[in-house]
């Protein structure tokens, strides 16, 4: 795998982009060999987050299909350059990852100048305007929130939860909402503090608001953060309370984190890249969540009782059925 530097790679993509395009034609059909990906990666792979789990399922799509693909990415994209790295990736690769709903402004605009690339949006929205070769793919953050609240719940000793959000748009103020929703139906009683910080990367920030709902009884705390997270772990080591990990079950590393949530960034990178590969890739918005299996969606208390593990498989099945219902994003 091979990681671009930012710098270099932005004061060369003007360039790059005129060797690949003519009169708006896109490059040409791909020739016999490995599957060329380019991933854009707008935070830190090693973010404890969304885009470390990007991350990691590319490392295991690089592992599993081995030298059926060549990769390349790009990290830490700030929004204003997202449409200039893009252009640069389509012109040198048949499939092209962005890795988060924050690209995917950024991928309608570049994906009709090159028709015969395939985009893939992790984290995206459904869409009419969607251009006819990109797929996005939806994590379900909300109903997998809803399952880390009632975890939470069943975790507090205070009878205080909290969440911190970055951006406040409406998946991330959804997963909130569904998080409360979640503890308040395992403790009707529960106190529930929500917070945004404007910034998924902003660790001041994020300590700040994770400080002020410890200062009202939270005990446990849920996020969709990405630098941001370790500004929470910060203010929870300082004050003795914990956290809820999101995205990659790493149970027993850290015991600052009592549970995670699993919410399958890594595992949808892996599909979109097996499914190019496999030739039955589509042009699509599909919803995973819980779902598709463990592996897109699903909930673990790092110690949990027999009691407390069987209230999880129950909520989950009752989400599933429809009995519970959540919001979609």
């Amino acid at each position: 795998m091979n990681k671009f530097d930012r710098r270099v790679f932005l004061t060369g993509t003007a360039g790059a982009a005129g060797l690949v395009m003519l009169g708006g034609l896109a490059v040409p059909a791909r020739a016999a060999g490995p599957l060329t990906v380019g991933v854009l990666i707008p935070g830190s792979k090693s973010d404890k987050g969304w885009m470390e789990s990007g991350y990691d399922g590319l490392q295991a799509a690089e592992k599993k299909l081995g030298a059926k693909i060549t990769v390349k990415y790009i990290e830490n994209v700030k929004f204003g350059d997202m449409e200039q790295v893009l252009v640069a990736l389509a012109g040198k690769n048949e499939l092209v990852i962005g890795v988060g709903g924050q690209t995917q402004a950024s991928v309608f605009k570049v994906a009709p100048r090159f028709p015969k690339v395939k985009f893939a949006i992790i984290g995206g929205n459904a869409d009419p305007k969607k251009p006819d070769n990109v797929s996005g793919y939806d994590v379900r953050q909300a109903e997998i929130g809803f399952v880390a609240g009632a975890a939470a719940a069943m975790l507090s000793k205070n009878g205080a939860v909290s969440y911190v959000g970055g951006l406040e748009i409406p998946a991330i103020k959804n997963t909130g909402k569904e998080f409360g929703n979640g503890a308040r139906y395992v403790n009707p009683k529960i106190k529930y503090i929500e917070n945004y910080t404007g910034d998924f990367d902003d660790v001041a920030k994020a300590k700040e608001a994770t400080l002020a709902a410890i200062s009202q009884g939270a005990d446990v705390h849920y996020h969709i953060l990405n630098l941001g997270l370790r500004g929470m772990e910060q203010a929870a080591r300082e004050k003795g309370t914990h956290v809820i990990g999101s995205y990659t079950d790493r149970c027993g590393t850290d015991p600052l984190y009592v549970a995670y949530s699993i919410t399958g960034v890594g595992f949808q990178v892996e599909y979109a890249i097996e499914q190019v590969v496999a030739g039955t890739w589509k042009p699509e918005f599909k919803p995973f969540g819980l779902a598709m299996g463990p592996k897109s969606s699903d909930m673990v208390i790092c110690k949990g009782t027999p009691e407390q593990k069987a209230k999880l498989e129950e909520i989950k099945k009752d989400l599933l059925s429809g009995k519970i219902k959540v919001l979609d994003a």
